[in-house]
């Protein structure tokens, strides 16, 4: 219970925690009703920036979603070019975050970090597909010890203004770590290897570094999904 109560804030949080207190204390100081609203404000940062342990499926060839959010969209599109993974289209699987959802992103699957590249752009509503190709961008390659290529993206959003990416190229992963956040409200793109199918349908509701969105071993089709 104390778990589920006392989440861990991640340290990228606490500057903006305590930007958040100090602004309250002094609404409260000068006007006591407005030091209430700095105080609801203060909560929903800590919130926003609360970073909850994950149990993360160990098998090899798994990939595992590097958000908590939303499946918005599937289809197929060219890796971001600056990757250096060709023009050929790949299986894309977009996860939307809210401003309500935890924003600490981690690693898909175990690998090799082959390439990184960060591109300034425009700050377009994450939801619209645009976003991915002229908003703000980390681009991510990563290379799995069997060989394979993916890449995932992180993408500002209409009020996100801040991507961080600690990762450097070269650098050993493995799936479910950790490896940075987007301020404040974004999406998170991961382009599959060729060949394999996406194991969640539009809608579904994902969780970073549990939620298996892929197996690069398995032979089953892309599954549908319904409102039930």
């Amino acid at each position: 219970m104390l778990k589920i109560v006392f989440v861990p804030i991640n340290r990228a949080g606490w500057p903006f925690i305590g930007l958040f207190a100090a602004a309250s204390v002094g609404l409260a100081y000068v006007a006591p009703p407005a030091g209430w609203i700095g105080a609801l404000l203060t909560a929903w940062c800590i919130y926003f920036f609360r970073d909850p342990d994950r149990v993360t499926p160990t098998r090899q060839g798994l990939i595992v979603s590097p958000a908590d959010g939303v499946v918005q969209l599937i289809d197929q599109a060219p890796p971001p070019s600056e990757l250096g993974m060709g023009n050929q289209p790949r299986t894309r699987i977009a996860i939307f975050m809210s401003a309500f959802d935890v924003h600490v992103n981690r690693v898909p699957c175990d690998g090799v970090i082959t390439g990184l590249a960060y591109r300034p752009g425009k700050f377009f509503n994450a939801s619209l597909d645009k976003s991915s190709e002229f908003n703000e961008r980390q681009a991510v390659r990563l290379t799995t010890p069997d060989g394979h290529d993916i890449a995932f993206v992180q993408i500002a959003g209409l009020i996100a203004r801040r991507i961080q990416c600690e990762l450097a190229k070269g650098q050993e992963v493995r799936a479910g770590m950790r490896f940075g956040l987007i301020r404040f409200g974004s999406r998170v793109d991961v382009y599959l290897p060729d060949g394999v199918a996406p194991l969640v349908p539009l809608g579904h509701k994902t969780v970073s570094g549990e939620t298996v969105i892929a197996d690069i071993r398995a032979q089953e089709p892309a599954r549908d999904g319904e409102v039930r």
